[in-house]
Order: structure tokens, then sequence, then C-alpha cells
């Protein structure tokens, strides 16, 4: 007997073609419909009428049969647009989340190695492989699935064209009505542009950036202290050491914030009280910082170069002008200067425009102890090293450095525990401790757990300081202690602004009253009205007042 092979009933592949036929048109809906925020997924948002496709179909339509290519090359060439702009409207999602904003195609593409880090290192091998892994995935699957189905959906429109004409016709009709009615939906308009807008946007925004790029380098090299005399710089502060001490994410909300506040400002007080003790006073405000829930860098170069730096572009202008620099203006005036950057783990060639005579980091900063998820020490450690490596001998110069504290780098999880100065050493006596400490599996499932861990974070950093100071410091030790910017929006919330502590503590009462001009509020603590400048004016006015002639504030031209 004859074998007979059968074959499905030619319904059955009918329907199988118009169930991946609906399956294309869905998935090309939602990429026409991706929001820019996380509070925006679901589906009402699906519950539009994206104008952009009706108009893809209606070229495709247009083209005579006999230009199938054309047609094909339309369809992919829209696809392929429209799988880059869902592509980077996910990307919105992640940086609304992260920095309050929505991503840059024209800038951010440049942080791509620094998230890759960042990731791994806050996350572990593992999960952090994991992570970027599947975020790779989903790329590599938005971007081809999205122009398969649009070559999809244009195929079978042009193979139906009298039913696919009318159907287009009276949508199109149907989205000038909804569109001249303003029809509302929970998402937004029903009527929906929202591709096109973006598309436009970001061409619209090519010119700008150029012309922001020329105008920038012409400040970068336009420097007012270029001139300045080495012998009149710091004039006020001639033999002492100047500690200019970052704490990560340190933002404005870990002092206002009522659930956050409690715990932060008590360490402040507490701060005070020690730090009065050991004949310390201090005098705080606020800085506006030009970056939100990370890229650090940007923060730090604001506050040294005396330029606005909020963004990569402007950064890398930065390193490569002549601009000059607190650390380097202190090194013209005869201060050694150094850096102490425990989150680097290689060569940091931007150190050299900065003017350091020394770079710590992970690698030659002397830890022996382990690492604390992100952090690769504890700053407890930090603080210590650089007292025991820089302020210990007494045959030196004064020296001036940066000193960056990362505990409170999210994912703000391991949060080591204080121990005996004297058992610092180099930091073995920390073996043990993370296994012991909430994890990042323990805190991430639940934003309570993370803001209460962020805000564990920050009160550690501020202990440890407090604990160096009233350890190591003496007449002639001066601290600038701020934040680089406000934590990330799943901390912070959506409305948090960018504004930062920023404190100036000495023994000498002679520093405190060369900014007497400055009516910053007493203590560590800023109050609600305490003067807020941005970042971008600190470091002339910083200059001007402890140069010569500067006693009083003689510096001019920073905003409340």
């Amino acid at each position: 007997m004859r074998s007979v092979q059968t074959t499905p009933p030619r319904r059955a592949l009918a329907a199988r073609e118009w169930v991946v036929t609906g399956l294309a048109a869905g998935l090309v809906l939602a990429a026409l419909t991706v929001p820019s925020s996380l509070e925006e997924l679901g589906v009402p948002v699906l519950l539009r009428l994206p104008v952009e496709l009706l108009v893809l179909l209606a070229v495709v339509l247009a083209l005579p049969p006999r230009l199938a290519r054309a047609r094909t090359a339309v369809a992919l060439t829209g696809g392929v647009v429209l799988g880059l702009v869902a592509v980077f409207r996910l990307l919105d999602i992640g940086f609304v989340a992260a920095l309050n904003r929505p991503f840059d195609p024209l800038i951010d593409w440049r942080y791509a190695g620094s998230l890759v880090e960042l990731v791994r290192d806050a996350f572990g091998g593992l999960l952090g492989t994991t992570l970027l892994v599947v975020s790779g995935l989903v790329v590599v699957a938005v971007l081809a699935l999205v122009p398969m189905a649009v070559v999809r959906l244009c195929r079978v429109a042009a193979g139906n064209r009298r039913p696919a004409a009318a159907v287009v016709g009276v949508l199109s009709l149907g989205w000038l009505s909804l569109a001249v009615l303003d029809v509302r939906g929970p998402a937004g308009p029903v009527a929906s542009s929202a591709t096109a807008g973006y598309v436009e946007a970001q061409v619209a925004r090519v010119p700008g950036q150029l012309r922001d790029r020329r105008e920038f380098l012409v400040a970068a090299r336009d420097d007012p202290l270029r001139d300045v005399p080495a012998g009149e710089l710091f004039a006020g502060l001639r033999g002492k050491d100047v500690l200019v001490v970052f704490v990560e994410s340190y933002g404005r909300l870990a002092l206002e914030d009522p659930e956050l506040a409690p715990g932060v400002t008590s360490v402040l007080a507490a701060g005070d009280r020690r730090l009065e003790r050991a004949g310390f006073a201090s005098r705080s405000a606020y800085l506006t910082s030009p970056t939100f829930g990370a890229l650090s860098w940007l923060a730090h170069a604001t506050l040294q170069s005396g330029l606005w730096i909020d963004s990569q572009p402007r950064y890398d202008v930065l390193v490569t002008s002549p601009r000059l620099t607190l650390t380097s203006l202190f090194g013209r005036a005869g201060w050694r200067t150094v850096a102490a950057v425990p989150a680097n783990n290689r060569d940091w060639p931007q150190g050299e425009f900065y003017g350091f005579d020394q770079v710590y980091d992970s690698r030659n900063i002397g830890y022996e102890g382990p690492r604390f998820g992100y952090p690769t020490m504890p700053d407890q450690y930090t603080l210590d090293a650089v007292h025991r490596l820089e302020l210990a001998p007494t045959a030196r110069r004064p020296v001036m450095a940066e000193v960056d504290l990362i505990t409170s780098h999210a994912p703000w999880s391991r949060t080591p525990r204080l121990v005996d100065q004297a058992a610092v050493g180099d930091g073995s006596v920390f073996e043990g401790m993370p296994e012991q400490l909430p994890s990042e599996a323990d805190i991430w499932p639940d934003r309570d757990r993370i803001r209460q861990a962020y805000g564990h974070a920050v009160e550690y950093s501020l202990r440890a300081f407090v604990r160096f100071l009233t350890t190591y410091g003496d007449d002639d030790l001066v601290v600038v202690l701020l934040g680089d910017h406000q934590p990330a929006t799943v901390v912070s919330g959506p409305d948090a602004g960018h504004e930062v502590p920023v404190s100036v503590l000495a023994r000498d009462p002679a520093v405190l009253d060369r900014i007497a001009g400055w009516d910053w509020d007493r203590g560590l603590r800023p109050g609600p009205d305490a003067p807020v400048w941005p970042m971008d004016a600190f470091r002339d006015r910083f200059v001007a007042a402890y140069s010569a002639g500067g006693e009083n504030g003689a510096a001019s031209g920073a905003g409340r």
C-alpha cells in the first residue's frame, strides 16, 4: 500500500497566516506606542491610532505592483527606523528611572562601556552578566523582529490592495476626526504621531548640539584665572592641606525626604557635636549638580573646571582643553595634588587634564580586604589610606586631594560596618563582613527597601567621614564635603531637583572668616533657605575667597 502524504487543510494554513499577520500588526503597534516611562506601561498605551503606520501603508499601496522591490525597500527602511526608535524609547524608560531624563541618542551611546562595568560591578559577575545578556537579546530581537513585522504587513497589504486601501482610507479619516476633536485616552491623544515627533525632535537637535560644541570650546579656552599669579593663589590657605571629598549620590533628598531625613540628619547633628568638641566648625549650602542619578564624573568636572559639564561631549571637549582646574591651580600654587578614586580599576587618562601628581585607585591604594558589591572598598578605608599615604608624613608639601567616597553608590547593598579606626590597616579587618550584609537580592525586589538601603549607605559614609576628621584632623586641615548628584529616580522619585549639600570645614577660624560673605548656614546641615549656587560657580568663588585680597567672600557672580 502506498503511503499517503497529508498536508494541513487550506483553512488551517490561512488561519496560521492571519495569526502571524496579527502578531506582526501587534508588534508594530507596540513599537509605535512604546511609552517613555515605567508608569505608562500597560494595555492603555496600545489604545492609540499611530499615523506613521497609515502613512507607510499608503505609500506602499501607491506603488504599482511592478515595483515590488521598491515596496520591499520602503517597508524595510521604515521597519529599521521603527526598530531603532523602539530601542531608543525602551532606553528612555531606563534612563528616566535612573537619571530622571530620557535617553539621548546623540550622546548617551558613549556611556555604554561605563554602563556595562556598572552592572557587572553592582550586581556581581553571574547576575550582572545575565542582565546584560538579556538586555542585549531584547535589543537584537527588537531590531530584527520589528523590520520583519513591517515588511510582512506591507506585503499582505500589497497582496490585498483594494480591501487594504479601503481600511487605510477609513482609518485615516478616523485619525483626522480624532485629531480634530482631540480625543484622549488613558495614555494621551488617541490620534498618535508620537514616533514622527520623536524622530523630528532628534533630528532637530543636531544643529544645536554642533553649535553647543563650538561655543563650549570657546568657553573652555577663555579662562579668567589663567593669568592669576601663582603667588596670589590660595594665599589664605598657605600651609594647609585641602581635601575635596565627594559623597556618592548625597543629594538634597537625603536631608528633606520624610522617610530618609530623620536618619541622615541625626547623623549630621551627632557629627556636628563631635566635630565641635574636636575644634572644627563648618558652613553649608547647596550646589546644583549638572547630572542626576549617575555620571558622577560630570559633577566632578563641573566643580573642578568652573564650567557646566552636563554631557559627555562637553566632558570630552573639556579634558582636551587648556582649562585650569582647582587641582591644577593648587598645583601651580605649590601644593602636591592627589586623587583617590577607589572605583577605578584601570588607568585613567583624563586624570592628566586635572593635573594630579598622584592618582590612587583600587589597584595601588593598598587595599587587601574584600569587595562590597559595586564599592571596591569601604569609605572608611579610603579615607584612612589617604591619611596614611599623604597626610601622615611630615616632610612634605601641603596636599590638595580629591577623595571619592563610593559606598553610597547604587545598588546600596552590603553597606559596611564601621570598625575601630586604629584597626583599619590594609583592610583585611573587613574579611567576612560582606557575606553578613544584605545583598542586591535582599534589597531590590522592594522599592521601600531600596530607599532604606540608600539612606543607610549615606549615613555610613557621613559617619566614616566624621570619624576620619575627628581622628586625624588638625589646625592645618580644610575640607570641602559635598554630594555629586541626587540618587536615582527609584529613590528620589520623578520630581526631585538637582541640588546637593556642600560644606566647608576647618579648625582655623580664619578659614571660615574668609567665606563669611557667602552667608552659608552653620553646621553640616544646610537649612531649607540656605543659598543655592550652580556647581560651576564654586571654582571661581573658592579661588577668589582664598586668594590674595579675597577675605570676606570677595568673589561675586553666584546666584542663590
